[in-house]
C-alpha cells in the first residue's frame, strides 16, 4: 500500500536498491528513466511530473516505465535519493566541526536551488535509498568525535538541513515570482516607491523607516537571500558551539 508522501515502501526499496532491475529492454533502465524524470521536474516542477511525461521524453510506451518502477511516487522517491549523490564530500575540510557544517550546508543550499522540487517533497520521512544514507553518514561525520551524544548528532545536523531548507524556499520563491511577473525585485520595488513614499509616514513608523532604509542601503534590496542564508547559518553554528561547549 503506498504512504501518504510516497510510494509502498518495500516496492520503493527494491528499485532503490536496484534488487529487481529488469533488464528486458538494453536501451531503458531506472537510471536513464531517473534522469529523465529528474530533468523535467527541475525543467517545470513536480506538479509537470507524470509517468507519461516522462516517457514521452524517452521517446517509449508509459507502460514500458511500468516494468522498472511500479509508479509516480515511487518515482519522486528514487530522484530524491538519485540527486542526493550529487553533493560535494570533500575529506579535509578546513575549520573544525564549524567548517564542515558549513560547507555541508552550502552543498545543501545548491542542491536544493539546483533541484526546487525537493522542495515540494515532504521530508519526514526519509527516502531510504543508497544515495540518501552515503550522504547522511558522511554529513554526520561534521560533527562527530566532538563531545556531542549521537542523538544530539541527529539533531545537529537536521537543524542545519532546516536552516537550509527554508533559506532556499525563500530563494526559489524569489525566482518564481521574478519570472512570473518579469520583474526583478529591483525593478518590483522601483515600481513600487513612488506610491509608497506618499502613504508611508515614517514619523508613524520611526523604527521600520530606519531600519529599512539601513537594510536597503546595505542590500539593494528589501531582502537579501544570501545575506539571510550566512546570517542565520552563523546564528545557528552559534547556537551548536555553546552546546559543544557545554559538554566539555
Amino acid at each position: 500500500m503506498a504512504t501518504e508522501h510516497g510510494g509502498d515502501p518495500a516496492r520503493t526499496l527494491a528499485v532503490l536498491w536496484r534488487t529487481t532491475e529488469r533488464t528486458a529492454r538494453k536501451d531503458l533502465g531506472v537510471d536513464r528513466i531517473v534522469a529523465a524524470a529528474v530533468a523535467l521536474a527541475d525543467a517545470e516542477g513536480l506538479g509537470a511530473l507524470s509517468m507519461r511525461r516522462v516517457a514521452d521524453r524517452l521517446g517509449v510506451g508509459t507502460m514500458s516505465l511500468y516494468t522498472h518502477i511500479p509508479g509516480k511516487a515511487e518515482l519522486v522517491d528514487v530522484m530524491v535519493d538519485a540527486v542526493q549523490g550529487e553533493t560535494a564530500r570533500p575529506v579535509d575540510v578546513p575549520g573544525g566541526w564549524r567548517g564542515r557544517l558549513t560547507q555541508v550546508a552550502r552543498e545543501n543550499r545548491a542542491l536544493h536551488l539546483r533541484h526546487p522540487w525537493l522542495l515540494d517533497v515532504p521530508v519526514h520521512r526519509a527516502v531510504l535509498g543508497p544515495n540518501v544514507a552515503a550522504k547522511y553518514d558522511y554529513e554526520l561525520g561534521a560533527v562527530d568525535g566532538i563531545g556531542l551524544t549521537d542523538v544530539e548528532m541527529d539533531s545537529v545536523l537536521n537543524l542545519v538541513l532546516a536552516h537550509v531548507r527554508a533559506a532556499a524556499r525563500i530563494a526559489v520563491d524569489a525566482a518564481r515570482a521574478e519570472q512570473r511577473s518579469g520583474l526583478t525585485d529591483e525593478q518590483w520595488w522601483q515600481a513600487a516607491a513612488p506610491f509608497l513614499a506618499k502613504v508611508f509616514d515614517p514619523d508613524r513608523f520611526p523604527t521600520a523607516a530606519r531600519v529599512g532604509a539601513a537594510a536597503g542601503e546595505v542590500h539593494g534590496a528589501a531582502y537579501d537571500g544570501g545575506h539571510a542564508f550566512t546570517f542565520g547559518l552563523e546564528r545557528v553554528l552559534d547556537g551548536i558551539e555553546a552546546l559543544v561547549r557545554s559538554r566539555q
